[in-house]
């Protein structure tokens, strides 16, 4: 009974349930290969809900991720026409998605503007830069270099690099949360800022770390995408940041901060890309995804009000028993 009130093993045998309940009528869609096409397709999901998980664990929310990602791909394609080797473009996007992030960060942190309303700002201009770098032009396949578009489909041993990119972001967070002291800054600010500042960490550093880490995988995922749809427009990804957010939610990520897990997020994020990649197979139109979505995120927080409101009643009992 104890795994059952487990958000991640209740999430685990929610995504077996709806892999069970498409392979009844299309066993193609459980196959390895399309199964691998499913990874490979919500890795970029994957690595901007651990970024936002980050965020969210200290009390904060980037609703600027998707933005960042665009403008990321864009300097992408554009360095990438200027015929800039691929490792600079690399470290050049990750590098400039960690300094959008740290905007972000400098603006809660020393101004103590809710993260909300700054990232809100902050995801307009970043749309309205790539309209002003391009004049609203698009950048297409034609004119990005085969090397460029490749690396993200190469297969190794069986996976996409993208795939194994998404993998690396998993076992990286996952040892950033649990063995270093900014991962457990991360979960002290969220959970008791106050306590936090008695134990000597900065609440406000520590946000602003958490936004820098989020810009940066959202500058990495900017490359891949542009690279992978071998496309770069001002519009790209628009609204993608409300998955990220449902993802951590799905996946068990307190809104409140201070908790949450890394296999939560990740399967928070394959939930969703799940459905999404399976709503054409079972004849769904996909326009029903964001209505799917919503729903699971409303059901996600019912569940976490209802699991938070049984202890305190527990607490109240015990407490009417000693008086």
């Amino acid at each position: 009974m104890s795994l059952l009130k487990s958000r991640e093993t209740i999430l685990a045998l929610a995504i077996l349930a709806l892999l069970a309940a498409i392979a009844s009528r299309f066993p193609g869609f459980v196959a390895p290969r399309n199964l691998a096409r499913v990874l490979t397709d919500t890795s970029p999901l994957i690595l901007l809900a651990l970024g936002q998980m980050a965020v969210i664990l200290t009390k904060c929310i980037d609703l600027s991720v998707a933005a960042n990602l665009a403008l990321c791909g864009m300097v992408a394609a554009l360095m990438n026409g200027a015929g800039v080797p691929l490792p600079l473009i690399l470290l050049a996007v990750v590098l400039l998605g960690a300094a959008l992030g740290a905007v972000n960060g400098l603006l809660v942190w020393r101004l103590g503007i809710p993260s909300i309303v700054v990232t809100l700002g902050t995801m307009t201009i970043y749309r309205g830069s790539i309209f002003l770098m391009t004049g609203g032009a698009w950048i297409n396949a034609h004119q990005m270099s085969d090397a460029f578009k490749a690396f993200p489909r190469t297969v190794v041993l069986g996976l996409p690099v993208m795939a194994w990119i998404g993998l690396a972001g998993i076992a990286a967070m996952a040892l950033l949360l649990t063995r270093t002291p900014l991962g457990r800054a991360f979960h002290a600010v969220g959970g008791n800022p106050h306590a936090a500042v008695y134990t000597g960490i900065s609440v406000g550093r520590t946000q602003c770390a958490a936004f820098v880490l989020s810009g940066a995988l959202a500058g990495l995922t900017g490359y891949l995408w542009v690279a992978r749809y071998a496309v770069a427009y001002v519009d790209i990804a628009a609204g993608f940041e409300l998955d990220v957010v449902a993802a951590c939610v799905i996946g068990g990520i307190a809104i409140a901060g201070g908790a949450g897990t890394v296999a939560g997020a990740v399967m928070g994020a394959l939930f969703l890309g799940i459905i999404k990649n399976a709503l054409p197979v079972v004849g769904i139109s996909p326009f029903w995804q964001m209505a799917i979505s919503g729903s699971a995120i409303l059901l996600a927080i019912a569940f976490n009000a209802a699991s938070r409101r049984d202890p305190g009643r527990i607490i109240l009992k015990q407490a009417e028993h000693r008086t």
